[in-house]
């Protein structure tokens, strides 16, 4: 990713990028020489620019982790020619089996492999090094900065104090190494139960950061881990866990959200202890945070999605309604549309907002030049042309792409039965509707062309006993036919799509809107589950051309007049294709 302001143009569309300060940090480090040359602890040479994206395996990764993914290995890329070269490791940070989950695990690497990056053999879990960490665990609890408490969970938040008031020393601070090391030795032997005991590193119960007053970094849990088994009873805690893995894998850079800032000072208190206690060397990795990715009309807390899908306000984690990658992915969105999404909005230290409207208009701009293009009818209503011959068929062509001849022509016909989209008619025209509608007195009917086909004018049209109309009649201008001699001596004002009803491929359609009603569901008093959009997702049959009867999952396609639409990766079965709307030809919600 750039950190340069300039203008990235895709399509027609020019957005300014902001300006990404982490690679002026990493410039000055790399001018300064500070990674370049470094070894590992089996004293080999390694990048000089190193990240990681550390996700936890307690649920499926979203658009907000995309912005991660895409900084964290873009800058690797950016940055893997330069002098010390770079790369990006890929780590689970699997500490909570109680949440954690082997579907969640697989869920991630695929996600990642979508959007397009490669972690090479440098995949790692954070389970990879519960040996370690235990060691290092007791190396400070011989050095006197870690101790085992037996209070509550209760006694120790309440000892914490707040921000306008000071901890109060556990009344087991002061146990001795020895009597620290056997206590952490019988947790680990599975001697106590749940909260009977944790580990604390022993730092300043005064600390006007609370993060920092002798936060818990091991506890008890007698639960089955994904990976290891039942071979742990106790398990180190994210915040111990997480920095130690990054000095174990030689980070230099170890960029997080800004949530994480007040955890920077405990994560280089803890590798700066492990370095005084002779377990790592200079330089160490050094925490940098930027702001997350808030995007209206979405949430991307993972509690909140989970609840989504478990009281089934969705159909599930890839329900095309929902921020996750794998929603997503089923609802149309392309690795490269989300890649230049992130390239835009940049990275920054601000906390902001980005309007959804910035993410769809990325999915246009990518599609718009390689979608084919093919026409479907979402709101039939029959169209009959009285004048032509009920066993005729008279072959029509379309161009496949508009800016691409080479993809060729798609191949269709003209019949007496035809679809048309059912607002195109109206029995009493409004001023300004340049389409079909019935003569009125000495006016005649609407006159307009067919795409691809003829000029045709309205006649009359039929309804059924309660008054809606079922049908549309008119006669067609047999010399008006789309690219024949003398078909540009008809001047309408009108162009509408249609398909034959002889070969139309009836299809489902499924229009999705926004899955919440607000752009901030999640602020404030609200209930997010209050504001959630009753009319976000809407099934339609539809009538389609018959080029689109075998086409394949994920085959995405401009619907010429209505969007971008997919065909689902799910549902769609050979001959009976299921369609998504991905995003409509032009943003709607402004």
């Amino acid at each position: 990713m750039s950190d340069d302001s300039k203008t990235t143009k895709n399509s027609n569309t020019s957005v300014s990028e902001p300006s990404n300060f982490l690679r002026q940090i990493i410039d000055h480090d790399l001018a300064g020489g500070t990674f370049i040359g470094r070894t590992n602890l089996q004293g080999e040479v390694i990048p000089a620019v190193i990240t990681r994206f550390p996700p936890e395996p307690n649920g499926y990764l979203h658009i907000g982790h995309a912005k991660s993914i895409c900084l964290n290995f873009g800058l690797a890329a950016d940055y893997n020619k330069q002098a010390g070269g770079a790369r990006c490791n890929l780590r689970l940070d699997d500490t909570n089996p109680a949440k954690e989950d082997i579907e969640y695990a697989d869920s991630i690497l695929e996600a990642v492999k979508w959007l397009g990056f490669d972690w090479g053999v440098h995949l790692y879990h954070a389970s990879d090094y519960f040996e370690q960490i235990y060691a290092f665990a007791e190396i400070l609890i011989q050095n006197g900065k870690a101790y085992v408490d037996s209070q509550s969970a209760e006694d120790i938040h309440t000892h914490r104090g707040n921000f306008g008031q000071a901890g109060k020393n556990s009344p087991f601070r002061n146990r001795t190494v020895a009597e620290n090391l056997d206590l952490f030795r019988a947790m680990r032997a599975n001697q106590y139960a749940d909260g009977q005991h944790v580990l604390r590193l022993k730092i300043d119960m005064a600390h006007p950061n609370i993060v920092m007053r002798d936060p818990v970094v091991y506890r008890i849990r007698h639960v089955e881990h994904h990976r290891t088994g039942n071979q742990w009873c106790i398990y180190p805690l994210y915040d111990f866990t997480h920095c130690i893995s990054d000095a174990l894998e030689n980070v230099s850079h170890s960029i997080c959200t800004l949530e994480f800032e007040n955890n920077r000072p405990l994560y280089d208190w803890i590798v700066s202890a492990l370095k005084d206690a002779g377990v790592f060397k200079d330089p160490l990795p050094h925490q940098y945070e930027f702001a997350r990715l808030n995007l209206t009309y979405t949430i991307t807390s993972k509690r909140k999605l989970l609840q989504l899908v478990e009281e089934r306000r969705v159909s599930g984690w890839d329900d095309p309604r929902m921020p996750t990658l794998v929603g997503i992915r089923r609802r149309g969105y392309t690795p490269e549309s989300i890649r230049l999404f992130c390239e835009r909005i940049g990275v920054s230290k601000a906390d902001s907002w980005i309007d959804m409207s910035t993410l769809e208009q990325a999915l246009r701009d990518d599609l718009e030049p390689k979608a084919p293009r093919a026409t479907a009818v979402l709101k039939p209503l029959k169209l009959i042309i009285d004048n032509f011959d009920d066993a005729a068929r008279e072959p029509c062509t379309a161009a496949r792409h508009p800016q691409h001849p080479e993809l060729g022509t798609r191949e269709f016909h003209f019949t007496r039965e035809l679809w048309i989209e059912a607002d195109d008619f109206m029995p009493e025209p409004v001023k300004g509707f340049f389409r079909l509608y019935p003569p009125i007195g000495d006016q005649l009917g609407g006159r307009v062309r067919l795409r691809n086909g003829f000029v045709i004018e309205c006649t009359s049209y039929d309804k059924d006993a309660d008054g809606k109309v079922i049908a549309v009649h008119a006669n067609y201008f047999p010399d008006s036919k789309s690219g024949t001699p003398g078909s540009n001596n008809y001047k309408v004002k009108g162009n509408l799509h249609w398909v034959s009803a002889a070969e139309a491929i009836s299809a489902e359609v499924r229009i999705y809107d926004h899955l919440f009603n607000e752009p901030h569901p999640d602020s404030g008093d609200k209930n997010f589950l209050d504001v959630i959009n009753p009319d976000s997702k809407q099934t339609w049959t539809a009538y389609l051309e018959p080029c689109m009867k075998d086409v394949q999952p994920e085959e995405r396609f401009q619907f010429e007049r209505h969007g971008y639409f997919v065909a689902d990766s799910v549902d769609s079965l050979p001959g009976k294709p299921v369609f998504n709307r991905a995003v409509g030809l032009k943003d709607s919600w402004k």
